[in-house]
């Protein structure tokens, strides 16, 4: 399977107004063949689980700077599983320390990617996982 065959929903969720990282990465998913839906900033779990399901995406990119990741990842995967669409892969970026990244993915966040981290890997994790 190729990417042009995947949707992913980029989202910005929480309070953080820095929105350029999410941008890059759906720009390049978006030149290397995904469907990309990118919600804007100041998104809600309600509205991110929500718009996930609508649009019926393979997966969930989400770029957190705010520091509110431990409490807000978590409640977007447990939504999107009390949807009905925990088949949905979260995926994440931005600043999240270590020590909590394999807390975040206990709960649902299947990979994270931090400051630096090339566009080419999350496209490649993306085609990798998603064809799985």
């Amino acid at each position: 399977m190729n990417s042009q065959m995947f949707r992913i929903l980029i989202a910005k969720p929480g309070l953080d107004g820095h929105d350029r990282g999410a941008k890059v990465v759906a720009r390049a998913l978006r030149d290397a063949g995904f469907e990309v839906i990118y919600t804007g900033l100041r998104q809600t779990p309600e509205q991110i689980a929500a718009a996930a399901v609508q649009e019926d995406v393979d997966a969930v990119g989400l770029s957190i700077l705010s520091g509110a990741h431990n409490r807000l990842l978590p409640e977007i995967s447990r939504l999107l599983r009390e949807a009905g669409a925990g088949d949905i892969v979260v995926f994440a970026g931005g600043i999240i320390p270590e020590r909590d990244i394999e807390g975040l993915r206990e709960v649902g966040i299947d990979a994270i990617f931090l400051p630096g981290t090339p566009t080419q890997e999350i496209v490649n994790y993306l085609n990798r996982r998603l064809a799985a």
